[in-house]
């Protein structure tokens, strides 16, 4: 029986041509059969897909095979093709979408100007050494953060990346301008961005985690500074290191926005009309039109009125 994995990758280099880049890649995908989403813009490539592990590895010899993705790094995982609902290979302004792709610069070593990169072990020597004065600083959706985080991070109230700007110029951030920094997000990529946003903007000592949490979980589990679980963007939701739930360092933050179960699985809001919220909704709650919702008064009168005979 072959065996699925998930790869997820990126890399920041000048790209002259990105719509060749993305028929390219698209053709690639669709004769090994893998699903999953690519970005491609003139700064560089941003994609997550799965498939058949020897299909996978397939695709990692011919990516590389492009002269600026030579030394990209895949991190691999758990999962497979059906884990996604098709492929989709993209041309975008942005690999992220902060809305400054004219602030972004790139070279063949990746992003000018961004914030120094730390692995795993040397987050923890920094702490070490530094103390209550390192702040970590969440560069994902707030909503990312409700099933897991670095202890004691700073959690922005953002919704999407395009509101990272604005909150970084809000005036809130001030007080940490001049405290080392170590901006993090799950895979790397949007630190690399948010990174020289920051210091764009006044931010004096500024690091990212080398690899994101996925590899800060690969290496430490459930025994550093990372709580909780982690959210992925494909039908698995979230992910957990080491022994997942059951490891005794585990520590769950995520529940149910009604009855406060412990749970790390995220719901859309049935009121899909005019709600698109994700919310975390335990397994009973789910099974019920009732509790169907984020818990906005309207969208519980839109499930409130489907229960109704």
């Amino acid at each position: 029986m072959s065996i699925g994995k998930i790869l997820l990758y990126y890399c920041f280099t000048p790209i002259e041509d990105p719509a060749a880049v993305m028929l390219w890649q698209r053709t690639l995908c669709e004769s090994l059969g893998l699903k999953g989403r690519i970005l491609i813009s003139p700064h560089g490539i941003n994609g997550t897909v799965g498939g058949d592990m020897a299909a996978c590895k397939r695709y990692v010899r011919a990516t590389r095979e492009y002269p600026g993705f030579k030394k990209m790094e895949f991190k691999w995982s758990d999962g497979s093709a059906a884990d996604f609902p098709r492929l989709s290979v993209k041309v975008r302004e942005e690999i992220v979408a902060f809305g400054a792709p004219g602030e972004l610069k790139v070279d063949e070593n990746g992003v000018v100007g961004g914030g120094v990169h730390l692995k795993p072990e040397e987050v923890n020597q920094l702490v070490a050494d530094r103390g209550g004065e390192v702040v970590f600083f969440d560069g994902r959706n707030a909503m990312e953060a409700e099933i897991g985080k670095f202890k004691g991070a700073v959690v922005p109230d953002v919704r999407t990346t395009h509101d990272f700007i604005r909150e970084l110029e809000s005036g809130k951030y001030d007080w940490m301008k001049d405290k080392p920094v170590v901006s993090y997000c799950t895979g790397g990529i949007r630190c690399e961005i948010l990174s020289a946003l920051m210091l764009n903007r006044g931010f004096k000592e500024v690091y990212q985690i080398d690899g994101g949490i996925v590899r800060y979980g690969e290496k430490y589990g459930n025994d550093g500074l990372w709580e909780g679980s982690m959210y992925v963007f494909d039908k698995r939701m979230h992910h957990e290191f080491g022994q997942g739930v059951t490891d005794p360092g585990f520590i769950q933050l995520g529940h149910c926005v009604h009855c406060q179960a412990a749970t790390n699985t995220f719901h859309n809001c049935i009121n899909e009309d005019t709600c698109r919220q994700q919310v975390l909704i335990c397994d009973e709650c789910a099974q019920h039109v009732a509790t169907q919702h984020c818990g906005r008064p309207d969208c519980a009168e839109v499930a409130a009125a489907l229960v109704a005979p």
